[in-house]
């Protein structure tokens, strides 16, 4: 099939796919295959350096990576202090509270560059990524990984603590009458 012939079958799945709205599959497709390549470079290295992999991960790593992923897919997609990494990518739209941010995906430009908005937009999108860098660390570095994903822990539970007692506060102002 011609190059010309494969773009128009792309244009029209696309226009299939969502009549009635823009949808970058293209870019979906790069960013899909940059995790591939992030995900095979990682499992080389792996084999590379002889690394052993764990048959069944500790209970305990689970625990701590997953809030470690927690914490760093929010930092890096809502957190007001990481938005230059995600201004080439995203609009700023306003304030959300606990220092975060919402942001609006850039509609003018490529494709991937649309995807790559929505994806650093995205705590949950990013988690697949935080999640693959944080266990390929925990297989390549381990006691790094451990520590930083401990730091992480910390200030995720720290957030906590924080609007707990920002809840607790405001309960309290709320329950005083001043007659």
């Amino acid at each position: 099939m011609s190059d010309t012939g494969l773009r128009q079958k792309a244009a029209r799945l696309r226009r299939a796919y969502a009549p009635h709205e823009h949808r970058p599959l293209g870019g979906y497709l790069v960013a899909m295959g940059a995790y591939a390549g992030v995900t095979g470079a990682l499992a080389g290295l792996v084999k590379a350096t002889g690394r052993p992999v764990p048959e069944r991960p500790a209970p305990s790593d689970v625990v701590l990576l997953s809030i470690a992923t927690h914490k760093l897919s929010r930092l890096l997609s809502k957190d007001a202090v990481t938005s230059p990494l995600r201004a080439p990518f995203t609009r700023y739209d306003r304030p959300i509270g606990s220092g975060e941010v919402m942001e609006q995906v850039r509609d003018s430009g490529s494709p991937t560059r649309h995807a790559i908005g929505e994806l650093l937009s995205c705590p949950f999108c990013l988690a697949v990524w935080v999640a693959t860098g944080l266990t390929g660390g925990l297989v390549l570095a381990p006691r790094l990984t451990r520590l930083v994903a401990t730091a992480l822990t910390a200030v995720a539970a720290s957030d906590f603590l924080q609007m707990a007692y920002a809840t607790a506060q405001q309960a309290a102002e709320g329950g005083h009458d001043d007659d």
